[in-house]
């Protein structure tokens, strides 16, 4: 197990360390403009770090502001009709900054903190960092 563990990596923590290798692609075809990026709970836990902002932040043309707040989601917390309410209420500061920001992009490295920022915030899409890379590439 500890095998695996060592050798396993976030998504963008592994393209970070390709690209201090020098082994990521870095000719982007599309810049991805302003971003408002959710820094999820998870990898703050991790200790990743800011990795995807990071790999984001190397599209020319591209700017991330990252909003280190709790979604309020929780893994189940946000969907159990008993939490629902409060769930919102926490997801309010985040949402507010997203709207906000006037940014081209709302993204967060967890599909359910983005979902539940966006349920609040009244001008928030979420994408995938992963989504906005494929973009950033042309592809």
């Amino acid at each position: 197990m500890r095998r695996v563990a060592e050798a396993f990596f976030d998504p963008f923590e592994y393209l970070m360390l390709r690209h201090r290798e020098g082994k990521l692609r870095t000719n982007f075809a599309t810049s991805l403009g302003k971003i408002s990026y959710q820094v999820p709970c998870h990898l703050r836990v991790q200790n990743v770090g800011l990795k995807t902002r990071e790999v984001l932040q190397l599209v020319p043309g591209t700017a991330v502001q990252a909003i280190e707040r709790c979604s309020g989601h929780d893994g189940t917390y946000g969907v159990k009709k008993e939490y629902a309410a409060v769930s919102r209420k926490i997801a309010r500061p985040v949402a507010r900054q997203v709207d906000n920001a006037g940014a081209q992009y709302f993204t967060s490295d967890c599909p359910m903190a983005a979902e539940q920022i966006a349920t609040v915030a009244e001008s928030a899409e979420p994408t995938h960092p992963i989504q906005l890379l494929r973009k950033a590439y042309g592809i």
